[in-house]
Order: structure tokens, then sequence, then C-alpha cells
């Protein structure tokens, strides 16, 4: 169990700028103990920024962070022993073998887990004399995990925890985190996957252009907007005026993707039957009809955009 008793993180009104860029402006949120919470958002909107001082790697220009009760930088002696890092890139010596390494970030805690068990777990026992710079790029990310739980942490900070892995690897982290929650660790995690964000979080928080644009819990931030989906599947490039007509005010049917229809919107019998009904009229058969509530993704997109960024 943790020691440190009220949120695993506080963040009060933390800006951040460098020169004339404001990376994080005015954010705050709250991780709770044995909490998983997904901190999300295109490239460039202030994440990294943002768990970079969490870790003490960052000082903020305004604002106030606590990770386990403690100042990131001020307590920094304290604190670095009680939290596990994941950083990108790994932070790896290029010429160290995968179990050289581990061990050395185990021996820097006094009371590690056994290396040659958290190897196994996450399939790289078999690599322990291999040396990093051999390794793939799913092994690489899996050595980071395993560098940053090894010292039995009470909150962890996972950047793209699932990066680069095949599906089997990302399940075995997908659990592993699971079960550290259950543990009574706290979890922040930055993550492009939204997939993985609803599975595996209890609180989200999206950031776009440094400020947040929504949090709550998936279900919450999910609700945003309008209330379910209609998908169907039917020909490609019909057109889609008479059926805009046919539907009350508020239901803009788009195709999505060739042949993949889209309504949102309060979704009941009678929209159904007017979806239907404009198919007999098309004289086309509609496929893998689905009504569902919204995606993260579509809410993620709504909220920060389809532009690509840097």
């Amino acid at each position: 169990m943790n020691a440190a008793t009220g949120p695993a993180v506080c963040v009060e009104d933390v800006v951040k700028r460098y020169g004339d860029t404001t990376a994080v402006d005015g954010i705050g949120f709250e991780v709770q103990q044995a909490q998983v919470l997904a901190l999300l958002g295109p490239n460039g909107a202030g994440k990294t920024t943002t768990v970079e001082m969490c870790e003490g790697f960052v000082r903020p220009d305004a604002g106030r962070v606590r990770v386990l009760g403690l100042d990131p930088i001020a307590d920094s002696e304290r604190l670095r022993p009680r939290i596990g890092v994941m950083l990108q890139g790994g932070g790896a010596y290029p010429g160290s073998r995968a179990g050289e390494m581990l061990d050395l970030v185990a021996s820097y805690s006094a009371n590690p887990l056994d290396p040659d068990w958290l190897l196994g777990v996450l399939g790289l026992r078999d690599n322990r004399k291999t040396p990093y710079r051999r390794l793939s790029g799913g092994q690489q990310q899996r050595l980071a995990l395993a560098c940053a739980l090894v010292g039995r942490p009470e909150i962890v900070f996972l950047d793209e925890p699932t990066a680069g892995l095949d599906a089997q690897a990302r399940l075995i982290v997908w659990e592993l985190i699971d079960a550290l929650r259950r543990d009574g660790v706290s979890v922040v995690l930055t993550t492009h996957m939204m997939d993985e964000a609803e599975q595996l979080a209890d609180q989200l928080v999206i950031i776009d252009h440094g400020r947040i644009v929504a949090s709550g819990t998936p279900a919450e931030v999910t609700a945003h907007g309008a209330a379910g989906q209609l998908r169907f599947t039917a020909p490609p490039k019909l057109d889609l005026d008479l059926l805009r007509s046919a539907l009350p005010e508020g239901f803009t049917p788009r195709e999505t993707t060739p042949g993949c229809y889209l309504l949102e919107g309060e979704i009941d019998p009678q929209v159904l039957a007017t979806v239907t009904s404009w198919c007999a009229r098309m004289n086309v058969l509609a496929t893998d009809i689905r009504i569902d509530q919204r995606r993260l993704e579509d809410v993620f997109l709504e909220l920060t955009g389809r532009d690509l960024r840097g």
C-alpha cells in the first residue's frame, strides 16, 4: 500500500513557456491513488512538458505541482526513489546488454523486483545478454518499461508504453498496467492509441495547445456532444440529400470512408426506420448496421481537429 495520503498527483494552474511559445497554459488535474490517468493530445499539445514537470525534469513558470505530496524539484531526492519513469527513447546505454541495464536500475532501489522475473514477464529473458542497440524497437520499449517498474514505484509515468509492440506484447503491457492499479500503484500514461486509453484509464485528460479541452472518465468524455451513432455499410457515393431531408433536424449523415456511412445524435426507432426506408428507396442493401456510443477517437478529433501536427 502507498504511504502517501491524498492525490498521487496534483497539478494546479501550471504554466510553462519556452521563449514566445506557451507549451502549457494554466492546466490543472489530479491523479488519485491506485488510478490510471491517460494524458491525451496531438503532437505539440503540451503532454510531454506536463509529464516532465511532474517528474521533476522541468520547472513550471507558474502554478503548483505535487507528486505524492512532494515538490518534484525541491524534494527530488525524497521523491525519485518512489516514482518510476519510462523515458522516450528508452534512456539506455546503446552498448549495454538488456540484463545489465535492468540490473543497474534495480541496484538503485532498496527493494527492487527480481529483474529476471520482470524480464520473463515482458518476454525478454532470452534477450538478457543482447546489446541494447541490437534489440528490436518493441524489445527496447519493453526494456524501458521494465526499468520504470523494477524499483517498485508508488507512481509510474509511462510515455507511449505500447508504441511499436505487436498484439501479444501490447496485451501483456495492458495486463501489467491493470495489475499495477490493483496493487495500489498510480499510473500516468501518454498514448496516441484511443482504444488503449479507453481500455486502461480511469480518468482522461485531453490537452490541445497547452490547455485542457476535456476531462473525466472515458464514459463522460465520449458522452460529449452527440449521444449516439448509427453506422452502416452500403455502396459508396450514394446521394444523401433524400436521407438528409427525411431525418429530424440536427442529423447530418455523411460518408466517412467509401461505403461507410455515419449518423450522430439521439438514435431512436424512428431514425433507424428512416434510414432503412431510404435504403429501400435507393434500392441498396445496407449491411453491418450498428448503433453505439461515440468512440473516444471521434471526440478527440472533434476537439483537437484533423490536421496533422509536427
